[in-house]
Order: structure tokens, then C-alpha cells, then sequence
């Protein structure tokens, strides 16, 4: 079966453009030119696998719409704006999106990241499917363990307290990338190099995403320490 991918911009020449390079690519694609009819479309029963995503259109914003899917929906975001300033993507990754390309954007990359985050989402989504639950689950899956905490790498799922927390895909990848590296101190550029992999522009992603994972998981215990003038440190307790 095709992936299928939603479009949502109000830009119809930009609809048509990115329609021709995926149909091209076999990918099953759809479209909306605003916000409201991309979530008439899902409230509907519309099921993409990934979604392409405008800022800046009329009445709803791409920041508001993003919002309102990750309510709802869990399946990969990427907007595809014009606004290439580090504030802006920073806001996008804080919202919930998975990934932020720029207008214009290369096509080659536009796909690479496309199949990357297509794979990556259905990784997790066949995990889920053989363990509902981290208490039913019977497949071998890698698992780390702190006092507290709990994090299950091939199904994306946190734990804190036995409850289940809900993670965007780079706060995931960011807890456990700290996780693993446990006691060691690590600069905003060191973990934008090793998370992002790529130039997103801003050292602040790190920052605001710090924060997010804070307010999430830190309500008894904390687990990311601040090293004043250096970076961050997990000082999550083992077991």
C-alpha cells in the first residue's frame, strides 16, 4: 500500500508542485488549502501518513492546526514555510512538529526526509501493535531504567511513575540521548550536533526543548541537570 501524504498550503502552486514530485515518487497524496479543511478531513476519517504543513495561512495558522492535530493524532509533522528564522522553527518543534524544511526547499532532502520520518513512524507503530502496553509486552525491547523513569527506545513510550508520558519525536530523542550518556555533561551545540544532526540555525531548539522535557517529566525527581556555563547533565538514578 502507498503512503499517503496530506498537503496542507494555501498556495496552490506550491499544492500542484509538491503533488507532481510525489506522485512521482508513488506516493498516494491529497490536499487541503487551509487549516479548516485539513481537519474536516481527518475528523472525517482521513488518515495520512505523514503530513505536509504551511505557516502562514488565513484564519488558522500551521503553528494552531499543529497544535490541534497533536491532540488528536500521532503521525509525522513537517512544516514547509517560507519563515527560515530560528524563532520560527523553534516554535514549530515546541508545538509538536517532527521536522521544518524551508521554502524553497531541495527536493532530494525534501524526500530524504520524508522516507526518514516514514519509517520511523511505522517502526514504532508495528512495536505498538505487538505491546499494546509496556505490561503486555512480549517482544525484546530495548528498555532504559531509572529510579522513576522509564524509557522504551522502540516504541517511542516514557514512563515517569508507572504513567505514560507523552513525547514529541526530538524530546524523545532528546531524553534519550541524555539517558544514555548518563553523568556526562554535554554543551547546547554538542547535543543540537548529535539530535538535530542537521542545520536547523538555533542553539535555542536545545534550550526550548530542555524546558519542554522538564515541565513533562520533573514533577517529584529531577532528571536534567543545568551545568551552569557548560551545558546539561541526566542524573537520572539507574536501576
Amino acid at each position: 500500500m502507498k503512503d499517503h501524504i496530506l498537503i496542507v498550503d494555501d498556495n496552490l502552486e506550491i499544492i500542484e508542485l509538491l503533488e507532481d514530485i510525489l506522485e512521482n515518487e508513488g506516493f498516494q497524496v491529497s490536499s487541503a488549502e487551509n487549516g479548516e479543511d485539513a481537519l474536516k478531513l481527518l475528523n472525517q476519517g482521513h488518515r495520512p501518513n505523514l503530513i505536509l504543513l504551511d505557516i502562514m495561512m488565513p484564519n488558522m495558522s500551521g503553528y494552531e492546526l499543529c497544535s490541534q492535530i497533536r491532540r488528536e493524532w500521532d503521525l509525522p509533522i513537517l512544516f514547509l514555510s517560507a519563515k527560515g528564522k530560528a524563532v520560527d522553527k523553534v516554535v514549530g518543534f515546541e508545538i509538536g512538529a517532527d521536522d521544518y524544511i524551508t521554502k524553497p526547499f531541495d527536493t532530494e532532502e525534501l524526500l530524504a526526509r520524508i522516507r526518514a520520518h516514514l519509517r520511523r513512524y511505522e517502526r514504532i507503530r508495528k512495536h505498538t501493535e505487538e505491546a499494546p502496553d509496556k505490561e503486555s509486552a512480549n517482544s525484546p525491547i530495548t528498555v532504559l531504567k531509572f529510579k522513576d523513569l522509564e524509557i522504551h527506545k522502540e516504541t517511542y513510550s516514557v514512563y515517569v511513575s508507572n504513567e505514560k508520558i507523552e513525547l514529541s519525536t526530538k524530546e524523545f530523542q532528546l531524553l534519550t540521548f541524555l539517558a544514555e550518556n548518563a553523568g556526562i555533561v554535554f554543551t547546547r551545540e554538542q547535543i543540537y550536533d548529535r539530535v538535530w544532526g542537521y542545520g536547523y540555525g538555533s542553539l535555542n531548539t536545545v534550550t526550548v526543548h530542555i524546558k519542554n522535557l522538564r515541565e513533562k517529566l520533573e514533577t517529584n525527581r529531577q532528571f536534567i541537570k543545568t551545568q551552569w556555563g557548560t551545558g546539561y547533565v541526566f542524573i537520572g538514578e539507574k536501576l
